[in-house]
């Protein structure tokens, strides 16, 4: 499926825009300090952008705000990852809360997911 124009200029502007979380996490990701593994962030797939993607495992990182908690927000991660899914990539989802209270925690979810991607 082709990325619209649309998709791909919102993903440069949520780049240009990250969170401070967003910011975290990228830092943990990028240049393949993560086990080696290449991480993109702001990724158009499909018609939906993700928080960071790996090609190589087939993997994303979504990082979950407040606003997820919501009944549409809810319905829309869920047909999200169901389309994600059916092109056989995972997703792994980190709240923004985890990542402040236990940033050691959140780290090791990551670990786990890019372990069970590469073997």
């Amino acid at each position: 499926m082709r990325v619209s124009s649309h998709v791909r200029n919102r993903a440069r502007g949520l780049r240009r825009s990250a969170t401070v979380s967003e910011q975290r996490i990228w830092n943990w990701l990028r240049n393949r300090t993560f086990r080696g593994f290449k991480f993109r962030r702001q990724v158009p797939i499909g018609h939906y952008v993700v928080d960071f993607y790996s090609p190589s495992l087939k993997l994303v990182i979504e990082l979950d705000g407040k606003h997820h908690e919501t009944v549409w927000m809810s319905e829309y991660e869920n047909k999200r990852t169901a389309y994600l899914r059916s092109r056989g990539i995972e997703v792994v989802r980190i709240t923004n809360e985890l990542l402040a209270r236990d940033s050691f925690m959140a780290e090791q979810v990551i670990d786990a997911a890019i372990r069970l991607r590469s073997e």
